[in-house]
Formats: structure tokens, sequence, C-alpha cells
């Protein structure tokens, strides 16, 4: 892996698609716009030769900032031993291209996108739930999910806590 060699693609890939390149967490990151993400793909695919999609995730920024989520897409070359990182700033309720025409194993990530933080892929070939339960509400890595909070029990908050639960007839 050429440090060198993966700035210039970024520089490249940013320039054609407009994008900004920066450095975040000792990687190359090059911020897409979302108009863009399915271009930007291919031309990693075509130009660059990055042969997988590795990941596709989102970062949530809830009350942080606005737009709220980043979408972050992870590529990698086995041919150069490259890897680069994609982010793409979209706003709730937005809907992201979906890039499995260019890279079909990004299919789970996706729908895993949809359905732990709720963004959906447009053009995706099969968006529905792949963790959560069909009848599952709403979507648990979102920072405003409420959280089922109970405490563990120990010997030493035993009695605290059973004098807090409900307590039925048998």
């Amino acid at each position: 892996m050429s440090e060198e060699r993966i700035q210039q693609m970024a520089a490249a890939l940013a320039e054609r698609v407009g994008g900004e390149v920066s450095r975040d967490n000792n990687q190359t990151v090059v911020r897409v716009a979302r108009e863009r993400i399915v271009e930007a793909a291919t031309i990693l695919r075509d130009a660059f030769g990055f042969q997988v999609a590795e990941d596709v995730t989102a970062v949530d920024y809830w009350q942080r900032r606005e737009p709220r989520f980043d979408v972050v897409y992870h590529f990698f070359s086995y041919e150069h031993s490259d890897a680069i990182t994609l982010r793409v700033a979209v706003d709730d309720g937005e809907t992201m291209p979906s890039i499995t025409g260019v890279f079909p194993g990004a299919n789970w990530y996706e729908r895993e996108l949809f359905d732990m933080f709720g963004i959906p892929c447009g053009g995706h070939p099969d968006l529905r739930r792949i963790i959560m339960p069909y009848d599952w509400e709403g979507h648990p890595l979102r920072k405003d999910y409420p959280l089922g909070y109970e405490e563990p029990q120990f010997t030493f908050n035993f009695d605290e806590i059973q004098a807090r639960k409900v307590q039925g007839k048998r």
C-alpha cells in the first residue's frame, strides 16, 4: 500500500466528481455529494481497480450538525492493497442511491444501513430488514432511539432492584 498512490487516486477522484479529500484516523477520505456516489464507486472500480466495497455504514450526528448522517463507504483493492473511504452527508428522510449495480456485495450492507439507521437506498433490488424483525418499529443505531435500559443486578444491589420491579401474583 502506497500512501502517495492513494493520495493521487483520491485527488483524481475528487476532481472528477467534485469531492473534497481529507485525512481522518490515518485514512484517506473523499467527501462526495449524494448524487455522485454511484459515479464515484464506478470510477473506483473501473479506473483505479478497487474490487470490493468492504463496508457501508453510517455515523449519526444527531443534535450536533446538519445534515444529520454521514454514510461511510470503505473500498479495497486486492491488487495494490489500497483502501479508501468515501463519505456522503445525508439528511434525515433523504434516500441514498444504491451502489449494488457497481458492487453487488454492497447489497447486505445497504440493507443493514436501512434497518439500523433508517436510510433507504433507492434502486436497491431487495430493501427490507436484515437484522431486526420485520414488524420492528424504529432504527436501533440512531442516537434518538429509546434505550430499554435495565440496571444489571448484582448481590450488592439485589434488594434495591427487586423493590423497583412490578411484582405480580403467581
